[in-house]
């Protein structure tokens, strides 16, 4: 990303300011939905859209980005983890100064994963569309929730464990 004043180029992954002006800086993060848009749609039925601006060069690659994207060449430290792919998804999460990294394939395979990062408990789940993956602190009122997904239904439905609630 390159700012417009001025002109600093910016880690789209970290938010830092890695070229320009404000070389060294950090973007602040927010919360946000990582979903597709059939999903938010769904959720938002009278929400609006920015529409993209057809004359940007990623237009063209707006049907096969993920095709395009594995072509591109990886750039890696010189000591890089093989643990995973170069090209593995993954979602992250963090909660103060604890980050956790979970392949997509893996939420996909056990929907929903639950899971400590630092003293918090989580569930993250992957909903029906395959892409959209949302994460939550499973406590409620200084109890820690149990989850499983029900086996008889087409959606994902999380039964809660103690009170047999979905």
């Amino acid at each position: 990303m390159q700012d417009e004043e001025t002109g600093s180029w910016w880690q789209q992954i970290t938010g830092e300011a890695i070229f320009g002006s404000s070389k060294g800086q950090r973007l602040k993060l927010v919360p946000h939905d990582e979903i597709s848009f059939s999903l938010w749609k769904r959720e938002h039925p009278d929400g609006r859209v920015l529409l993209p601006d057809d004359s940007k060069p990623w237009k063209q690659f707006s049907e096969d980005w993920e095709e395009h994207t594995a072509k591109m060449p990886v750039l890696a430290s010189l000591n890089p983890d093989t643990r995973l792919s170069a090209r593995t998804q993954i979602v992250g999460i963090k909660i103060g100064a604890v980050a956790k990294a979970y392949p997509l394939s893996t939420i996909k395979e056990q929907n929903p994963v639950l899971d400590h990062i630092a003293d918090t408990p989580v569930i993250i789940v992957v909903a029906e569309d395959k892409k959209s993956v949302r994460a939550f602190e499973r406590r409620m009122d200084g109890r820690e929730l149990e989850f499983f997904a029900r086996p008889d239904s087409q959606v994902l439905r999380l039964v809660d464990t103690q009170t047999g609630s979905d």
